[in-house]
């Protein structure tokens, strides 16, 4: 890691002394014009990979037309993207944000209002979960409950308390009469790609149901394919009543999205939330056209079979370097690699095998690839990890050795 003297960016990041000039599908090429295979993907962002051909397309269209205008005015294009969500899902509603912390703001404000529309402001309260990761912002931090992310930051906002993850009973006491919603991600990404059992979210929405108390899916990370399916509540055979999304839903250019159905979001009036930014029409024409991809028949079933064959091929690598790894877990193409060894040496023993992945929380490497990643790229993934294995292997036995 480097943290170069003479950089005006904030150094907030931890950042690899590694820069990258351009990228074409699941490779990114260096500015020493080395090529490299991508299993981060920008952290689950890039899910078409890189320089896809419809995306650029229709972003260069877009830029020929209207780069930006006011919410104060129609977007048709924002409306047919909105129309396309909420098809695709259980929603009647989007808003448009930028990121995926300002569409979890929404989501929050969304459920805090609904209760207070109904009568009950005193319903603010929001229950969570250990080692979750919901964002950045003062109030997506409180919810995230982490204290190595609040550290410094003045108390934490009010209105969050978390409990165990799968602990269905703790859920039930932490309910109270100043309870307004769950807020959950269907699989943890930053967490240690950790899933409860489909039974405990079965659970949560009868809960919900029972205490009219909103259901709230956080899909940042999971949504727009990378689990398997469009949306990863798909899986769990239950809806929630709010969910966000980001990363994915532009194919790499920032957008954000809350949804919602018309009955949770019935407290949102004109003037009780907004953004300057939030529907840009470069960012919705991005969205429309990963749609454009995603929609298209076989899409998901490819993501599907290559999630197979990059978990078996995993499973076995873990079975011949016991002293490194220990674990496959996760969902479709969010897979997390369990390490034996501190999990950013294997990150960087990777990255020197010119492997891009990246950490989570509990020792875990993510490996993120592009949903179009192909069956060759998978098995030269796999290689490559073989390789970092067996270096950390070797480093192991000499340091065991006292060498």
């Amino acid at each position: 890691m480097t943290n170069s003297a003479t950089s005006h960016l904030l150094p907030v990041f931890a950042r690899v002394d590694l820069g990258f000039e351009r990228g074409e599908g699941a490779w990114l090429i260096a500015s020493d014009g080395e090529r490299y295979l991508d299993f981060t993907s920008g952290v689950a962002v890039n899910a078409l990979g890189h320089a896809h051909p419809h995306l650029v397309a229709a972003l260069q269209e877009q830029a020929t037309k209207l780069w930006h205008m006011s919410n104060l005015f129609k977007s048709p294009d924002g409306e047919r993207l909105a129309a396309r969500l909420c098809e695709q899902s259980f929603a009647d509603f989007v808003f448009f944000a930028n990121s995926g912390a300002e569409a979890m703001e929404c989501a929050i404000k969304i459920t805090r209002k609904h209760h207070a529309a109904k009568g009950h402001p005193e319903r603010y309260r929001i229950i969570t979960f250990d080692s979750a990761f919901h964002g950045r912002t003062l109030a997506t931090l409180a919810a995230t409950g982490s204290a190595k992310y609040l550290e410094g930051f003045g108390p934490p906002m009010d209105g969050f308390d978390q409990v165990p993850l799968g602990d269905l009973e703790a859920v039930k006491k932490a309910i109270g009469p100043q309870t307004a919603g769950i807020l959950i991600e269907p699989l943890q990404g930053e967490g240690g790609v950790r899933a409860a059992p489909h039974a405990f979210f079965k659970a949560l929405r009868q809960l919900c149901d029972d205490s009219g108390l909103l259901l709230i899916f956080d899909e940042v990370q999971t949504g727009m394919g990378r689990t398997g399916e469009l949306f990863a509540y798909k899986r769990l055979g239950i809806t929630p009543d709010v969910m966000s999304l980001a990363k994915a839903l532009g194919g790499g250019f920032p957008i954000g999205a809350c949804l919602a159905t018309a009955e949770a979001a019935a407290g949102m009036t004109p003037g009780s939330h907004g953004s300057t930014f939030g529907g840009n029409p470069l960012a919705v024409a991005a969205a429309n056209a990963v749609l454009d991809v995603m929609l298209k028949p076989g899409f998901f079933e490819h993501a599907q079979k290559m999630s197979l064959l990059l978990k078996q091929k995993l499973a076995s690598v873990v079975d011949r370097h016991p002293d490194v790894l220990s674990e496959v877990r996760g969902e479709g193409l969010l897979i997390g690699l369990k390490a034996v060894v501190p999990s950013g040496d294997l990150v960087t023993a990777l990255r020197e095998q010119r492997l891009l992945t990246v950490g989570a929380g509990e020792n875990v490497v993510r490996f993120l690839p592009p949903l179009i990643v192909t069956e060759a790229e998978i098995e030269e993934a796999v290689q490559r990890l073989e390789r970092a294995c067996v270096a950390l292997s070797g480093a192991h036995l000499k340091r065991a050795a006292g060498q």
